[in-house]
């Protein structure tokens, strides 16, 4: 029974003090914490672009921009490293009458999901706790592939129609690298710009990637007016053979985001626990 009062006693002694911890004016003291274990949740909008088959060259009134979001949560290693974890979301497009390939009058547009897990890496260490922190962050994930092309006012999605006479994975992994720079705003608030590319395992972001095929081998009207769309405007159909895509050279996308960052543990508060030695569950 006495043990049992002994242990309520400390969980409650537990809560309270990191009640106290939490709202501390000046949480971060000269105690020695270990940087590890601190959680925080990460969050992020901006902008997307694509490079791929559809796009030669930067053209900025024809950038194809579009959204991203990110959503997601890290976990600080050590001092200087941090795992994070992201379900982000976004979209891309491009149009090659803006292109030298303009006679094979391709375009498309797609709104994909992906799920990364990376790794950070901190110039400076967590407990410097210094205003300005820049980062390098490498990653691999998986994303889900949509894209989808305009016809007659109408979108239609382009994998089902298999309009190189492929059916290509739609969940292709990807690698990414990127850097950033993190500004600290408060004890528990950072807010911070990052600039990443993703480097997808597929050629098939666009849906273009190889050769025309042979028209009779595609299943549809539907599928070979989207396979081939050079005579929409006045342009000689191509034959059979003749180049679609770069299959040797993989899509990519690119996004530049502005990003927030809310600790949901601090040192402070971790001090604390391990002054009154929580017991563990």
């Amino acid at each position: 029974m006495n043990h049992f009062l002994r242990s309520i006693f400390q969980v409650l002694v537990c809560f309270c003090s990191f009640q106290v911890g939490a709202q501390s004016v000046d949480p971060f003291t000269n105690h020695k914490v270990p940087a590890r274990g601190v959680i925080s949740l990460v969050g992020g909008v901006g902008v997307a672009y694509y490079m791929g088959d559809l796009r030669d060259d930067l053209d900025f009134a024809h950038l194809g921009l579009g959204p991203t979001l990110a959503l997601g949560a890290s976990y600080r290693l050590t001092e200087h490293f941090s795992a994070r974890g992201e379900l982000r979301l976004y979209s891309v497009s491009a149009d090659q009458r803006y292109s030298r390939n303009f006679q094979n009058n391709l375009s498309f547009r797609t709104t994909n999901p992906d799920l990364q897990l990376g790794l950070q890496a901190d110039l400076f260490s967590f407990s410097r706790q210094a205003r300005f922190n820049p980062y390098l962050v490498l990653g691999v994930g998986v994303t889900y592939l949509t894209p989808k092309a305009r016809l007659d006012n109408k979108w239609y999605s382009l994998a089902p129609l298999t309009t190189e006479n492929v059916r290509y994975n739609r969940l292709p992994f990807f690698f990414s690298g990127g850097i950033g720079l993190m500004y600290r705003t408060s004890t528990r608030w950072r807010l911070g710009l990052e600039l990443s590319n993703n480097y997808l395992q597929s050629d098939y972001l666009d849906d273009a990637s190889t050769v025309f095929p042979n028209p009779d081998d595609l299943p549809s009207d539907l599928a070979r007016r989207l396979s081939n769309r050079s005579e929409e405007i006045g342009q000689p159909a191509p034959q059979p053979g003749w180049i679609r895509g770069n299959p040797g050279l993989n899509d990519t996308y690119l996004f530049f985001s502005l990003r927030a960052q809310y600790l949901l543990t601090t040192r402070h508060q971790m001090a604390e626990r391990r002054k009154v030695r929580c017991p563990r569950f």
